[in-house]
């Protein structure tokens, strides 16, 4: 389930960069190519259109697939804490092995 949704994401967003850049501008982009006008099928005003009406479809499906993919991602467990995993009891400290050959020490002098 994920894996499609994940699929149809990276094609929302693939045609939502190439509809952006298709969209005329003051720098020009790729708005000229066909001279922004679809080959003469529409007049400069109903492209703008078009294209501004794919452009806001286009970002509401790519904002909604996000949002899909995070619950998902997210899991359905319920929250959690990072102390759910800690042990019960911490472990006992390790104290150091006496000598096995220790026999009655000397006082050290000063």
């Amino acid at each position: 389930m994920t894996a499609v949704i994940l699929v149809i994401h990276v094609l929302i967003a693939i045609a939502l960069i190439v509809v952006v850049l298709v969209q005329r501008s003051d720098g020009g982009a790729l708005g000229g190519l066909g001279g922004g006008s679809f080959g003469g099928v529409m007049s400069g005003r109903q492209s703008a259109n078009l294209l501004t009406r794919a452009t806001s479809i286009l970002a509401a499906s790519f904002m909604a697939t996000s949002m899909v993919l995070a619950i998902l991602a997210s899991g359905t467990g319920g929250p959690r804490s990072l102390t759910d995993d800690l042990p019960a009891a911490p472990p006992a400290p390790v104290l150091p092995a006496a000598p096995e050959d220790a026999g009655p020490q000397a006082p050290i002098a000063e």
